[in-house]
């Protein structure tokens, strides 16, 4: 049997498959997430859970959001005791916000979900192919930039 690994038909397969992990992730984060921690807030979160304290200008550049509406949504985790906001230590005009006890364990909790019905779906898949999968689907996270699981969960209980 031929597989077509033109650009486009690997474009294709990756919508597919993408639209399937956004069912998973809306799943888990509506199973496992605070009622009123919206997807925005969530992605926030993880965004500190792998990069540790920044400064609320480079959230919202990681997040490809305004400055303003990053401030927003950290006052709204802060509320929620989800991240904690500091004077920076080396700009006292800078503040700083990083993830707490409670926003790590969100994050822990959407992600232990998220792994196992993603789990389930990968039992379904043949053994032979999950290799050249996990090769795939490594070389597509690492093009889009996106830190391995365990660069950003080591030291997590």
């Amino acid at each position: 049997m031929s597989v077509d690994d033109s650009p486009v038909a690997l474009t294709e397969a990756m919508l597919t498959a993408s639209r399937a992990l956004v069912a998973v992730a809306a799943r888990s984060l509506a199973v496992a997430a605070p009622a009123d921690v919206t997807l925005p807030q969530y992605r926030a979160l993880v965004v500190l859970a792998a990069g540790g304290p920044v400064r609320v200008g480079d959230l919202a550049d990681a997040l490809a959001i305004h400055p303003s509406t990053a401030t927003r949504l950290c006052d709204r985790l802060v509320d929620r005791r989800l991240v904690r906001r500091a004077v920076d230590r080396s700009n006292r005009r800078a503040t700083t916000i990083s993830l707490s006890s409670a926003g790590r364990k969100v994050v822990d909790d959407v992600t232990e979900v998220r792994r196992a019905e993603i789990r389930a779906i990968v039992d379904r898949i043949p053994g032979d192919l999950r290799a050249p999968a996990v090769a795939a689907l490594v070389a597509f996270a690492e093009a889009a930039g996106e830190p391995v699981q365990s660069a950003w969960t080591l030291g997590w209980s």
